[in-house]
């Protein structure tokens, strides 16, 4: 017993020293140390901590953060922040201070204009103000029967998205589509023309120059001052990928529940999913469809359902999620778990913007789960026909294009093809035009 008190009080003296700023946190009750480091997974024995919580893992002078991520009989698995390079057997592993050892980020209006990286660290050179706020990642999820029905409709500045797949405030959408179509592009318009209290961005998993170029070029000096950038790009480990998604919607959520009218953009669910699919395959959970493990269809609804109206007469959070389908298969099993949760999808063809056309939008594949609730019926009655044109048309473009095409016999299609120019037109968009709402079923109408 006294070679034991004698060996946890050699701990204590070691924590102490690695550990400069000890005194201001509550005494370390627990700890234990690295055993095995196997890929991004640490093992850990001699620490016994529930799933979710913040340890220190501390080897000389070289600290990094992980987190608790399963368990197994007296070994704890753990995925770090940070890089492991310094990173030895042996090595002590603490848990972060606190009650509940839960991480705590940074939240309120004070983060507005500012850039943070999925572990609430501020990453534009200026320090977090000591007024603010502070909360877990995690919040009780809302009575379904409580939050507000969608009976508003939203005006995102996009011509097409406006008059035939209208947007309700609080609704939830995906926009659909393989690499290089455009995705970014029309989040970025999205970002400059919706009318919203505060823009929440999330950039999860992708390149890591789109952060800067989304801020400057497509944000702006007036969208940033509303706006909070949470950036975890592809080079960020799987742990931090994953809690900037929730932490986006957290944010969202805190502003929400200020009664303020919160636009959420997320690019990308995908990378989402993947960072969970590292997550869960390196701990040992079997794939099941494509590589992708159960809890990755388990985590996409429970992030996404996260967003949506508040109670009446509160805020909302209108959420974009932008969706990779890989292959252009709009079967991707990500892709049809988040149509599956969402409240509409915008897919983006790649014939489309091949051809020149932007926002490569396929009408035909794209719907809105809310637009009858929120728009008139003659509104409904015209997006509807001009719909039916545009895929006649399409049906029998090769037809018109080798001149086998004679009027006359389909008053239907002779009617699509007079009209799509006109309809195609209409349709596209350029980067830099804003469509106000009033001005798009105007449009419409007299098409």
């Amino acid at each position: 017993m006294e070679a034991t008190n004698s060996h946890l009080a050699n701990w204590q003296t070691a924590i102490d020293r690695v550990n400069g700023d000890v005194q201001q946190q509550p005494k370390w009750t627990l700890c234990g140390k690295l055993v095995r480091a196997t890929g991004m997974v640490l093992e850990a024995v001699g620490i016994q901590l529930p799933v979710g919580s913040a340890c220190l893992i501390a080897n000389g002078a070289s600290k990094t953060e992980a987190e608790v991520v399963g368990f197994a009989d007296n070994v704890t698995y753990l995925m770090p922040l940070d890089s492991v390079r310094n990173l030895a057997p042996g090595a002590l592993v603490m848990p972060l201070a606190g009650q509940a050892q839960q991480r705590r980020f940074p939240l309120g209006e004070q983060l507005l204009g500012r850039v943070i990286d999925g572990a609430g660290n501020p990453i534009d050179g200026r320090k977090i103000s000591k007024d603010t706020p502070y909360g877990e990642l995690t919040s009780k999820a809302l009575n379904p029967l409580s939050r507000a029905p969608i009976q508003q409709p939203l005006d995102v500045g996009i011509r097409a998205i406006n008059a035939l797949l209208t947007i309700g405030r609080g609704q939830r959408i995906g926009l659909f589509a393989g690499s290089g179509v455009g995705k970014s592009v029309l989040l970025g318009m999205m970002a400059r023309y919706t009318k919203a209290d505060v823009i929440v961005v999330g950039l999860i998993g992708e390149r890591g120059r789109e952060v800067q170029e989304f801020i400057e070029n497509i944000l702006g000096e007036s969208g940033r001052q509303r706006s909070v950038v949470v950036a975890s790009p592809a080079d960020a480990s799987p742990l931090e990928r994953l809690q900037g998604a929730s932490y986006a919607t957290r944010l969202a959520e805190s502003f929400r529940d200020e009664g303020k009218h919160v636009l959420l953009l997320m690019d990308s669910l995908t990378r989402y999913a993947m960072a969970q699919r590292e997550i869960a395959l390196a701990i040992g959970e079997p794939p099941v469809t494509k590589g992708y493990p159960p809890s990755v269809f388990a985590k996409i609804p429970a992030l996404v359902e996260r967003a949506g109206n508040g109670p009446r007469n509160g805020g909302a959070i209108t959420a974009f999620y932008t969706v990779l389908t890989e292959g252009d298969d709009q079967q991707d099993p990500i892709a049809d778990s988040a149509r599956a949760i969402l409240d509409g999808h915008i897919v983006l063809s790649r014939e489309l913007a091949e051809s020149g056309h932007y926002p490569a939008i396929d009408v035909e594949a794209s719907i809105s789960r809310v637009m009858s609730s929120v728009v008139s019926s003659e509104q409904l009655q015209a997006a509807r026909r001009m719909k039916k044109l545009f895929s006649v048309y399409q049906r029998n473009r090769d037809l018109v294009s080798v001149g086998a095409y004679s009027p006359g016999h389909d008053p239907l299609l002779d009617q699509a093809v007079q009209k799509y120019p006109k309809i195609e037109h209409f349709l596209q968009q350029q980067m830099d035009e804003q469509a106000h709402f009033d001005a798009a079923i105007e449009g419409l109408g007299s098409l």
